[in-house]
């Protein structure tokens, strides 16, 4: 996406129609904006673990690790808004339950009005997406500075939970250890490991290995690259090793992860 390419997308078509761009771990170089409007789900972000429903508004920074489970019957759009824009927008993940029925209404409205301005192409359509966005950001930042939505203080597992998420996003391809981790943030590979567990429900392996896997995924379905280059580009010493390891997270090869040919 270049810079300035304002998006309206439901969570199907941001998923591509393959449930595990959304359900692994993983991180995007845009941020996102998602507005659930039904059903009920998981959602990981910021080293913590949240149940979804109806009404909630997600904030999610470029290159800020994150996964959502929605369901099938949920629903909901995202905004996706290039990373580097000069437009206001929150510095830190949010997670939003919106209560009133007039801000619901505000924020479906100006996505409805964004959408309408995407399908009719008419000139200058990017520039009223970039207005339409703006206007959903100053809706996002009022929200925040409501008292119902001022965030809880995080305990320190929690806040060391968060570090470890910001750091797999930065780190998940350099074939790193869970002990350089830990040793990075001054812990121990156990303590570590409790901490993320309690504050996700997933060991820190456990979410590490997930982004190692949605990157190996998303590789193999996109590029033309080679197995043994996409190891090598994730940090594994070998590409057998890197067969065995997307074997056992997926059932299958990755031969057989590729896009069938026409």
């Amino acid at each position: 996406m270049t810079l300035g390419a304002v998006e309206v997308l439901t969570l199907a078509q941001l998923s591509l129609g393959q449930d595990w761009r959304l359900a692994l771990c993983h991180d995007r170089p845009a941020h996102l904006l998602l507005w659930i409007t039904r059903g009920q789900g998981l959602l990981q972000l910021d080293g913590q673990r949240r149940g979804v429903g109806a009404h909630n508004a997600i904030f999610i920074p470029a290159k800020s690790l994150f996964a959502l489970e929605i369901g099938r019957q949920g629903f909901g759009q995202a905004i996706v808004i290039p990373d580097g824009t000069p437009m206001r927008l929150p510095q830190m993940p949010r997670h939003l339950r919106i209560r009133d029925v007039q801000a619901q209404t505000e924020l479906t409205s100006l996505i409805e009005a964004a959408q309408r301005e995407q399908q009719a192409r008419r000139p200058l359509s990017q520039d009223a997406l970039e207005g339409h966005a703006a206007l959903m950001s100053v809706w996002l930042r009022r929200q925040i500075t409501m008292d119902e939505h001022i965030p809880e203080k995080r305990s320190a597992g929690a806040r060391l939970s968060g570090r470890f998420c910001e750091m797999v996003a930065d780190r998940y391809a350099t074939g790193a250890p869970m002990a350089a981790y830990a040793q990075t943030l001054g812990v121990t590979p156990t303590h570590l490991t409790r901490a993320v567990k309690t504050a996700t429900g997933k060991t820190a392996a456990d979410i590490l290995t997930e982004r190692v896997v949605h990157a190996a995924r998303d590789l193999l379905m996109t590029t033309s690259f080679s197995a043994r280059n996409i190891a090598q580009h994730l940090g594994f010493g070998s590409a057998a090793y890197f067969t065995r390891f997307i074997q056992q997270h997926t059932g299958h090869p990755p031969s057989k992860l590729r896009p069938a040919k026409a």
